[in-house]
């Protein structure tokens, strides 16, 4: 690497935790001020820095744009295989990462259980909204102001005893996943299959899908399907990581 290229990635670095004046910089490159007005000026020129009334180095807005490029080109399911494949290994479950897409949380990608026992669910194919556990985290994430016109359209289909069958029943489940970050599938969807489900955040932190593990009850109980919840939102919180999202930043809120 070129010693000029390195030393304006190392300015860049460095304004990324702080504004620097020129004699900052200039200090901590060792090298003299000159040289570093040299590599600001350049990078001012193309929008990679600006500077302001007190002569302060600041990032710019170029960076701010190749960031947002960079996320946008990143496709969840991609990044996320490895991290469901590892997942499913550790665990030997179903695995099952899913997005909302036009009013249905479709499921884009599935991790069979090492076992015998096979889910029904298929790679393009919906989620029931109303009793999966996918499709209530991503339910939930949307504005609490469209709530009541997705749970007003979903055809409750009855698919076991458990399965949620109101509106306002729906509506109270949804407040549940969002004050506790994680959904249940607790035999709503598929008899003595129990589910848990939680997001995937972008950079933004915006959820823009969700991972679900899902488990008959013949190989764990539902107490034992809840303890893999810190498994599923590891690989949750790296595949948002992969997107950009830093953890224990604020997420996007929606009102």
């Amino acid at each position: 690497m070129s010693q000029s290229l390195l030393r304006a990635l190392t300015i860049l670095i460095s304004l990324g935790d702080d504004a620097r004046s020129l004699d900052q910089l200039a200090g901590e490159l060792g090298v003299h001020k000159s040289t570093v007005l040299r590599l600001l000026q350049t990078m001012e020129s193309q929008r990679f820095v600006t500077h302001d009334d007190d002569h302060r180095y600041v990032l710019g807005s170029r960076l701010f744009e190749l960031a947002n490029q960079a996320l946008e080109q990143r496709d969840v399911r991609t990044l996320a295989r490895p991290h469901l494949s590892a997942l499913n290994t550790a665990t030997g479950q179903t695995i099952h990462l899913a997005t909302y897409e036009s009013g249905d949380a479709i499921y884009i990608d599935k991790f069979d259980a090492t076992q015998s026992v096979r889910m029904y669910s298929r790679i393009g194919r919906p989620a029931p909204l109303h009793c999966t556990a996918v499709g209530k985290v991503l339910v939930s994430a949307l504005p609490r102001s469209e709530w009541r016109a997705v749970a007003e359209r979903i055809d409750y289909r009855k698919f076991t005893e458990r399965t949620i069958q109101t509106p306002d029943q729906y509506l109270a489940e949804l407040e549940l996943v969002a004050a506790q970050g994680y959904a249940e599938d607790h035999e709503e969807h598929e008899t003595f299959v129990n589910c848990i489900g939680v997001p995937v955040r972008n950079g933004t932190g915006a959820v823009v899908a969700a991972v679900s593990m899902s488990v008959p009850d013949m190989l764990l109980d539902h107490d034992q399907v809840l303890a893999r919840l810190p498994q599923l939102r590891a690989a949750a919180d790296a595949i948002s990581a992969e997107l950009g999202w830093i953890r224990n930043s604020p997420p996007t809120t929606k009102g």
